[in-house]
């Protein structure tokens, strides 16, 4: 069976077009913020690993939850909210993401107060399920809005603002989270009044750079209702049950890029959650030193987002990911192979070629999917899953075997990644020999 785009879709997509610079302007600005809010949660998590490790006394698969709570919320609420921005639209959609991340930011608060780590998660729970509204919205509407040939560059510039946000979130984690204090428990003059206080000091430190966050986010949530969203296709023109959801994901091409999406994601999460941690003990540095590798990592992922994106003008987005994949592999395996300051080199450079992976993935696996890219775009958001999931076998591996040796699991994620592009490549190159446009097809 094949679903292509309808009149009343095209339509919709030129005058997104014409009116996407005047009518739309604040709205799109608006989402370039959200990308800009999801990059900075998304990276203090990564601070939150140190932190949480050394304030419970956790090991590296204890630490690895932070992540696996957080992913596992945006699996369960990316259908969710595809389905309420199909039924309400985009802004009830951002509004609902917003409200969610503000209230799971506020209840660091309490999660501090009482101490216990699993407070944390169940917070950090509500903030993923808000991001995953925001994605679900924000994705779908920068491939909506103009001409649908350009939709994998056009989200590439949009999503230049994620890494400014990851580096804010960073920074802020480097300098009022992160405190640089070790606790030595083979010290014989440290005694249990000083060390329940060194834990006390860590726990709290968290709590007031997530109330500031959480107020704004809030505040931004009643901005949203200000503004003017585009409406896109109306619910009538796309099905929400779950016969038409497992019907669309029989597309190849869709289902591809749910499993690149799933990898690509664990193996980005997965570097950056243990580059501190990778510095500490395979480079030997301190806690700062590591921070700052994590930071220079961003730097790269950022100017990688932006050289890879102006590039996408001269050479297709699929020839990109091929090229971005192979070298992400490359690196992380020397990662996993070199010690001291050239493994960390090693990783640190592999951010340059994460940068364009995401957004090019997505937009390529809802090519051709018409008024369903909605639902298709939900799927792909699921699959972040992979952050989860991944992060956990890393940090369970790094226990075993070492942290060095935990790098082979991203190296095998991007192999998975460079395997999606040469898929579309065959998928392009045959379309190219028919002489026909894909509008996506159904097996």
């Amino acid at each position: 069976m094949t679903q292509g785009i309808s009149e009343r879709e095209k339509h919709v997509m030129t005058s997104g077009l014409r009116t996407g610079g005047r009518a739309y302007r604040v709205a799109i600005a608006f989402v370039v913020l959200l990308f800009f809010l999801w990059g900075m949660a998304n990276n203090l998590n990564d601070i939150l690993i140190t932190q949480f490790k050394k304030a419970f006394a956790l090991s590296d698969f204890g630490t690895s939850f932070v992540q696996q709570v957080f992913y596992f919320g945006y699996f369960l609420f990316s259908l969710p909210a595809a389905l309420l921005m199909q039924g309400r639209g985009y802004r009830i959609a951002i509004m609902t993401g917003l409200g969610c991340y503000g209230v799971g930011a506020l209840l660091f608060y309490p999660a501090a107060e009482f101490g216990r780590y699993e407070f944390f998660l169940v917070a950090l729970f509500i903030i993923a399920g808000g991001l995953a509204f925001l994605e679900t919205a924000a994705n779908p509407l920068m491939t909506e809005i103009g001409d649908p040939a350009g939709a994998a560059r056009r989200l590439n510039w949009a999503q230049v603002a994620n890494p400014i946000g990851t580096l804010c979130g960073i920074l802020v984690g480097k300098y009022f989270i992160l405190s640089g204090k070790t606790l030595d428990p083979t010290d014989p003059d440290l005694t249990e009044a000083a060390k329940t206080l060194f834990y006390r000091e860590e726990i709290l430190s968290v709590r007031g750079p997530y109330i500031a966050l959480g107020l704004i986010v809030l505040g931004l949530a009643v901005l949203a209702a200000f503004i003017r969203f585009p409406q896109g296709a109306s619910h009538s023109d796309v099905g929400t049950s779950p016969v038409r959801i497992a019907r669309l994901f029989r597309n190849p091409r869709l289902r591809f890029a749910v499993i690149a999406q799933f990898f690509y994601v664990g193996a980005q999460i997965g570097v950056w959650s243990y580059t501190i941690r990778y510095a500490e003990v395979n480079a030997h540095m301190t806690e700062a030193a590591g921070a700052d590798a994590l930071l220079a990592s961003l730097v790269l992922f950022a100017f990688g987002r932006f050289c890879g994106t102006s590039l996408m003008a001269r050479v297709r987005p699929n020839t990109m990911l091929q090229v971005f994949a192979t070298f992400s592999f490359l690196l992380v395996f020397g990662a996993s192979v070199f010690t001291g300051a050239l493994g960390l080199y090693c990783l640190v450079v592999a951010s340059f070629f994460l940068s364009i992976q995401f957004p090019t993935i997505f937009a390529l696996g809802v090519e051709g999917l018409g008024s369903e890219r909605r639902v298709g775009a939900s799927l792909i958001i699921m699959a972040i899953i992979g952050g989860a999931f991944l992060t956990g076998v890393m940090g369970h591996a790094s226990d075993l075997v070492g942290i060095r040796v935990a790098m082979l699991v991203p190296c095998l994620c991007f192999a998975v990644v460079l395997s999606f592009s040469l898929y579309i490549r065959h998928l392009d190159a045959r379309r190219s020999g028919s002489g026909r446009l894909e509008t996506g097809s159904f097996s």
